[in-house]
């Protein structure tokens, strides 16, 4: 478990330098997680939660689609929530507070993407469901 923890205070580079390369932004804390909705709650732009974990084999089959749309629609913000690694994070800064993103979200299957204008949930995808997730997108961006 001290392996675990050790991960989220100091990610591996090989990780990171994958995030980089992507239009998907990975949100590893709170902090990042806060500037980032509030950047896009009171915006038209429509906003993709990819809520996933890196245990969830159908997260993992789903993600270079993710990926690709990501790429193919600029004009929408694709986020990737782990909720294993958020949650820890979390408690961590908030000493046990007991409301996370995904619980603020009411995520309860992974993967879950929520697709979010203007502050509110406009859609909703569970399962690693690539035809949905991909007409969805083109029909709200």
């Amino acid at each position: 478990m001290g392996s675990f923890f050790s991960t989220l205070l100091n990610p591996e580079p090989a990780a990171a330098a994958a995030d980089e390369s992507s239009a998907v932004i990975a949100v590893h804390s709170m902090g990042t997680w806060n500037n980032h909705w509030s950047a896009h709650k009171n915006s038209d732009k429509l906003l993709v939660i990819d809520f996933s974990a890196t245990w969830c084999g159908p997260c993992r089959i789903i993600e270079p689609a993710f990926k690709a749309l990501a790429a193919r629609f600029a004009q929408a913000s694709f986020v990737k929530i782990d909720v294993d690694e958020l949650s820890v994070s979390f408690l961590l800064q908030n000493h046990g507070a007991d409301q996370e993103v995904a619980q603020l979200w009411k995520v309860q299957a992974m993967p879950t993407f929520v697709f979010v204008k203007g502050g509110k949930e406009v859609s909703r995808i569970l399962g690693a469901r690539k035809d949905e997730l991909e007409s969805t997108v083109a029909r709200l961006v």
